[in-house]
């Protein structure tokens, strides 16, 4: 009986170890998903935090036909954009903004945005001014006026601003 209950004792305490390691991996492998998961969190927010535009001034220029928005905006951020596709650009009369959507090639009457940036790279880098020509599809009519610029990622802005003098 003595052999019998020694052994029994021993296996019990093997089980009791093998048992207590498992537990141990388990929650060092569930500590670092939350770990990895709340880094991640920080990182996408740093990256959105990084991505910040702003309208200094817009107005409306009447050389075209019909006459089209010129929005001039900053990076005040810590990101370069590159891809403006992805940048949504909200004008028109206070209450009735309409999307315009961005093309390279965007003329009079095509309801669509192009960017020129300063140096003509393309490249909106950070502390650099943009010039946004949006082209709407009809006649501009109002006088007070809004603009908004949203990234897919990051701080946007909005803008008032009134129809020129005539």
């Amino acid at each position: 009986m003595g052999f019998s209950l020694t052994l029994s004792h021993i296996i019990m305490v093997i089980s009791s170890v093998c048992l207590a390691s498992a537990f141990s991996v388990y929650a060092f492998y569930t500590g670092n998903l939350v770990q990895n998961e709340l880094a991640q969190n920080v990182n996408d927010y740093k990256r959105i935090v990084s991505m910040q535009l702003e309208i200094v001034y817009a107005t409306i220029d009447n050389s075209t036909n019909p006459p089209h928005f010129v929005i001039y905006a900053k990076n005040i951020g810590y990101l370069s954009l590159t891809d403006f596709t992805f940048l949504d650009v909200y004008v028109g009369e206070y209450g009735k903004a309409q999307l315009f959507l961005y093309n390279a090639a965007a003329e009079a009457g095509s309801g669509q945005f192009k960017v020129t940036t300063a140096n003509g790279d393309l490249v909106w880098e950070p502390r650099e001014t943009v010039t946004i020509r949006a082209y709407p599809l009809n006649n501009v009519n109002g006088t007070i006026f809004e603009a908004k610029l949203v990234p897919s990622k990051g701080i946007g802005s909005s803008y008032l601003f009134p129809a020129p003098p005539s």
